[in-house]
């Protein structure tokens, strides 16, 4: 391998290091004072870069070797897809995501956030980095613990009694909210920085509670009632594990209860009220341009969480709860620029290949996230750029040797707490630190032997980066194949998030019902467009409520032969536009059920148009191992061509609800009542709850099928003998062209191809497709209605 850097001087001399160390150390532990009232012990962190880079001399130091080596790696990140257009996209994609979330969850309960790599734009492919979701309980109401509060209001635990001097005094002083789940924040000098107790108080009068009348309570030693963080977090395992069963895959890590492979979902309270922490924080200050005094003003007042999560170290680590600056920390990351972006992806692939040789997952992505954050704060915003990527990186490095070589790596925001703490040990640190003051003596030589998305292979090996404009166009290939990728992401998600409003409206028992669900539905979306962060998901839900909408009124025309059919046809055209074929593939078949067979051949035309060998189908119910292949997402954009797609290249299955039954084909009615006995719908998971009881069908199956039954209609035998054949072509043969197929629901493929044959005469071969149908499914299938009424025919023959 070649060698990556030949050049680098050393940042200050050793006697310069051994000075700054001693002055790091009289600043982490700074002198007691004896204050009246008794606070936090804190670990400041004046970590200033100005004393290992004066800004004179700083352009000096950086060697023509290591511009280049600053300018390849550069290359080789935007080669892996660090590009603000993938960063841009990949924000929008989860933040669209939690837009749903928010409008979906109950919004009187939770507020969902996303947080991590994923929403901030900072992974690759190759990191793999993990969904993290914040489910915030608004439910709660978190009050601050203020100096006097003893002198208004007296507790005996012992007897149950609380005595007030003033009630409105205590209310005021509080905050205490009637009828929600009032809490106390409550530290005392046995509790670390950035550890809470939770203490309940009454949610019927602004008192604390004496009793344990929750499971989820326990008495401290003092007699508070507390609200444990391991009990929260063990309600909401035993929640999941009865919701879920055995679709589910449990998880219990730190803060996180998750029930969804590479999820970390987090149960919070909020905190609205400001803290002593974040003003500390914010009003700090700064030698530097960073953060700015606008972001710093929107600090002040954004919100705080607690997370349910103990100090390793803690006597109460089974109760307490970790303050959690989430949102803050999410507004610097946006505010970084893409050359501190693609130094914290480096950073992050560093920790991911070579730290975890020595202390396996001791070092996070948080580490890696606080490093960038003091090093910015510290350095001349001019030194960030994209030729001087080696030389921040090596910035980066000393601040991390600066906090091994004192034992403590102090958190950005929050004083007083150890990172290091729970994580890795002396030992290990002390190994690390020798490892990375070899990293910085040989000047970075080590990020050859980076695995992840074969960076260190790509630096090293100049000849295998691409030059000119072939170089550029199989960048530009990867890229939008990434882009594609959470496109498909997006959708699916929006998918998951309609299935579970369907499911809502299962327990209606009739269409008005149903329609005044709606109608709520979309006054709640239509409240959200006002809101710029929610707007975007609410007008997508919109466009699939009304169009569900219209489907409703026009089967409930054709079921009393009602001439304003036409009317509801018409308003179609106000929602074609929510994917490329299941809403013109719904208009066909609304079409086709009120005999305008003439029409609906035409809209199955546009759609077969439209249907090109690049279209990837979309299930919000049933995922396909193959379904987050990047190589899939590769082969669509090579046959995109040099102008792309006029729309996005995907199909949602097509579904039908027990209400539109008067719009579908009857075959599918026997899709709505698959299951045979209360003992097979009992057989259904989760996730089958939340469709069986309605028929859904691929698009292009679907396709083939009305296109099939159309002709007949017309009696165009020719194209109704080529519908049936490419119908069974596509069943059978599991290809289109280079595109592998992504049939969600082979079993309804099978019945439909056998419902084909049945009505051709063909009995044999019908019974053939109806029978592989139930080798897949052998349960809740509809194929069990349709083989015995093939075997009842031909016994009666």
């Amino acid at each position: 391998m070649g060698v990556v850097c030949s050049s680098f001087q050393r940042v200050g001399t050793e006697n310069d290091m051994q000075k700054e160390d001693k002055q790091f150390q009289r600043n982490v532990y700074p002198k007691k004072r004896n204050d009246k009232h008794k606070e936090k012990k804190v670990i400041q962190f004046d970590f200033d870069m100005r004393k290992d880079v004066p800004e004179n001399v700083a352009a000096e130091m950086i060697s023509e070797d290591l511009t280049e080596l600053s300018i390849r790696m550069s290359k080789v990140l935007n080669a892996i897809g660090v590009v603000k257009d993938v960063i841009m996209h990949r924000r929008k994609s989860f933040m669209f995501r939690e837009s749903l979330n928010v409008i979906s969850d109950n919004p009187t309960s939770w507020e969902v956030f996303h947080f991590g790599s994923q929403t901030e734009g900072t992974t690759t492919p190759g990191l793999q980095s993990d969904i993290d979701v914040l489910r915030c309980d608004i439910t709660v109401n978190v009050m601050i613990k203020k100096a006097g509060m003893e002198k208004i209001l007296k507790v005996n635990y012992n007897e149950h009694v609380a005595r007030w001097c003033d009630i409105n005094a205590v209310i005021n002083f509080l905050d205490w909210k009637a009828g929600m789940l009032n809490v106390l924040m409550l530290w005392d000098e046995n509790t670390t920085p950035q550890q809470y107790l939770v203490q309940i108080f009454k949610e019927n009068w602004p008192a604390p509670e004496t009793f344990l009348c929750d499971p989820r309570f326990v008495r401290k030693a003092t007699g508070e009632i507390l609200l444990s963080s391991e009990r929260v977090k063990d309600d909401h395992e035993n929640e999941h594990k009865n919701k879920y069963g055995e679709v589910g895959h449990f998880t219990k890590q730190g803060p996180s209860v998750s029930y969804l492979q590479d999820w970390d979902m987090v149960y919070a309270l909020p905190i609205k009220r400001q803290l002593q922490e974040i003003q500390h924080w914010v009003d700090k200050k700064r030698p530097r341009h960073w953060p700015s005094k606008n972001l710093l003003e929107a600090a002040r007042v954004t919100a705080c969480f607690l997370v349910p999560v103990g100090h390793a170290d803690s006597n109460y680590k089974r109760d307490e709860w970790r303050l959690s600056a989430n949102l803050i920390e999410r507004m610097l990351m946006f505010s970084l620029n893409i050359t501190q972006i693609k130094c914290y992806v480096v950073l992050k692939m560093i920790k991911k290949t070579l730290f975890s040789k020595i202390v396996n997952d001791g070092i996070t992505s948080f580490h890696c996230k606080n490093i960038l954050f003091f090093t910015i704060e510290g350095t001349c915003s001019s030194l960030w750029k994209e030729n001087n990527l080696m030389f921040l990186l090596l910035m980066c490095l000393h601040a991390l040797r600066k906090m091994l070589k004192v034992g403590i790596f102090p958190h950005y925001i929050i004083q007083g707490v150890n990172l290091f703490d729970g994580k890795i040990t002396f030992k290990q640190q002390r190994r690390l630190l020798q490892y990375v003051e070899s990293m910085i003596a040989n000047n970075l030589k080590d990020l050859v032997d980076i695995e992840v998305d074969d960076f260190g292979v790509r630096l090293s090996n100049s000849c295998l980066m691409e030059v000119g404009k072939a170089g550029r166009s199989r960048r530009s290939a990867f890229c939008k194949t990434i882009i594609l990728h959470l496109e498909y992401g997006r959708w699916s998600t929006l998918l998951i998030h309609l299935r579970g409003f369907w499911h809502e409206m299962y327990d209606s028992n009739s269409t008005i019902n149903i329609e005044q669900f709606l109608t709520k539905i979309m006054r709640t979306c239509i409240k959200h467009l006002h809101n710029v962060r929610l707007k975007r998901a609410a007008l997508e839900l919109i466009k699939h409520f009304f169009a569900l909408h219209i489907s409703l009124n026009a089967s409930r025309c054709l079921r009393f032969c009602n001439k304003n059919i036409k009317n509801s046809i018409h308003k179609f055209r106000y929602c074609l536009n929510t994917d490329l074929a299941s809403m013109r593939l719904k208009v066909a078949s609304v079409l086709y059920c009120s005999g305008h067979l003439r029409a609906a051949s035409v809209v199955l035309e546009d759609v077969e148009k439209r249907y090109h060998k690049c279209v990837k189908a979309i299930c919000g119910v049933r995922d396909l191992e193959h379904d987050n292949d990047l190589n899939l997402f590769a082969h669509m954009v090579s046959g995109a061509g040099v102008k792309g797609w006029e729309e996005a290249p995907f199909a949602f299955c097509v579904k039908f609800v027990p209400h539109e039954a008067f719009c579908v084909p009857y075959i599918l009615l026997y899709e709505m009542a698959r299951g045979e006995s209360e003992e097979e719908v009992a057989q259904r998971n989760y996730y089958d709850k939340r469709w069986m009881n309605c028929a859904e069908v691929d698009a292009r199956v679907f396709l083939y099928y009305m296109q099939y039954l159309t002709y007949g209609g017309l009696r165009e035998r020719k194209k109704q003998l080529q519908a049936m054949d490419k119908l069974g072509n596509y069943i059978c043969n599991g290809h289109n062209g280079t595109l592998t197929i992504d049939m969600h629901h082979s079993e309804t493929a099978g019945s439909l191809m056998g419902h084909c044959c049945e009505m051709e005469g063909n009995y044999k071969t019908a019974l053939y497709f109806y029978t592989t149908s139930l080798k897949i499914i052998p349960t809740n299938n509809a194929a069990n209605h349709h083989v015995r009424r093939i075997q009842a025919r031909r016994h009666y023959n």
